[in-house]
């Protein structure tokens, strides 16, 4: 008589895996993996910034909050305030060493509702005919300098974003340079564009205030042959520059704490060094908000450039002289490859 064999059942199996897995979740560190990776994304920074309530009418009592208000940033701006135009107008003059040194600077935001991600248009433009246009249009991003055509460009992520801090942050901007010691005294309330303001007037602080520590960056890495001539001046006018004079007023919004309109001046004097005389530097900055709540137009450029892998130019001129750009790369490995060897 045949004997019949029955197929062994796998139904047992998968039951037992998930058993064993509800065991392990039981642990209270995959527990808390598992929460951390299920849990809502949290907001961008940005955002639960703008949502800190601010008092506009306390920042000559409370320092840490003056400078809160002082070094806001673009975005949070318009998080803040909503679609709005910003204007400044920036003059820096040298005056001691050589003859006196003048520049101009012009700077315009067009922005769009949305901080994080809005639509904006940013135009810097200064007295030697240099300039530059940036543009972000549904999270696309074009730019050109003051001459040149639109560009797209996809691979300098955060370069908008960027250009628009630096733009925006004229009284920031003061505030760092003057080693933060603008001194704020409350002068009442005015209207700005509609909007009720607390007008505080400006003048140089006799130190610098005592607030939060920050993070202490590393030093920089000195290079093998020294650093270049132009870093040396930079690196100099940081650390031996002294805030001479401030004055001036900003008009802080009531609702928001964001700087509506700013007119400020100061001077700050550089020791020379090894005989050298002492220079100075005047710096004056007018800045205002307009057309407050009102949503700009902004459209992406006709006629833009795309993206490119390499700037054309250094190939053009490669190419002009007679040079293969394949060519110059491959020789220039096999020089690598000789002189290995030797410095061996």
């Amino acid at each position: 008589m045949a004997r019949t064999v029955r197929p062994v059942s796998l139904r047992p199996l998968p039951l037992l895996m998930f058993g064993l897995m509800a065991v392990a979740c039981q642990d209270p560190v995959d527990r808390a993996a598992k929460e951390r990776i299920f849990s809502a994304e949290d907001p961008p920074l940005v955002i639960t910034a703008a949502a800190e309530a601010l008092d506009a009418q306390q920042l000559a009592e409370d320092p840490a909050l003056a400078q809160r208000v002082l070094d806001m940033d673009a975005a949070e701006v318009v998080e803040r305030l909503g679609p709005h135009v910003a204007t400044s107008k920036l003059t820096f003059e040298w005056t001691g060493a050589e003859e006196p040194i003048r520049l101009e600077e012009t700077r315009k935001i067009i922005a769009g509702s949305g901080g994080v991600s809005g639509d904006f248009q940013v135009v810097l433009d200064n007295s030697r005919d240099q300039g530059l246009e940036v543009l972000r249009k549904d999270n696309g991003v074009y730019a050109r300098n003051r001459y040149g055509r639109f560009r797209q460009r996809l691979r300098d992520r955060g370069m908008a974003e960027r250009v628009r801090s630096e733009v925006q942050g004229v009284v920031r901007d003061m505030n760092v340079l003057f080693n933060a010691r603008l001194a704020l005294s409350p002068k009442g309330t005015e209207t700005f564009e509609g909007r009720q303001t607390h007008r505080y007037d400006l003048s140089l602080a006799s130190e610098k205030p005592a607030l939060p520590e920050q993070v202490k960056l590393p030093e920089p890495l000195e290079p093998k042959g020294g650093q270049a001539p132009g870093s040396l001046l930079r690196q100099r006018f940081r650390t031996a520059r002294t805030p001479v004079s401030v004055s001036g007023s900003i008009w802080v919004d009531a609702q928001t704490a964001v700087i509506l309109q700013a007119k400020v001046d100061g001077r700050l004097r550089v020791p020379g060094e090894e005989g050298q005389p002492t220079t100075e530097l005047s710096v004056s900055v007018r800045s205002a908000l307009s057309d407050i709540g009102k949503e700009p137009t902004i459209e992406v450029p006709e006629d833009f450039l795309p993206d490119a892998d390499k700037p054309e130019g250094i190939a053009e001129v490669i190419t002009r002289y007679g040079f293969s750009v394949g060519a110059a790369a491959e020789n220039a490995g096999e020089a690598e490859g000789d002189s290995a060897p030797a410095s061996e």
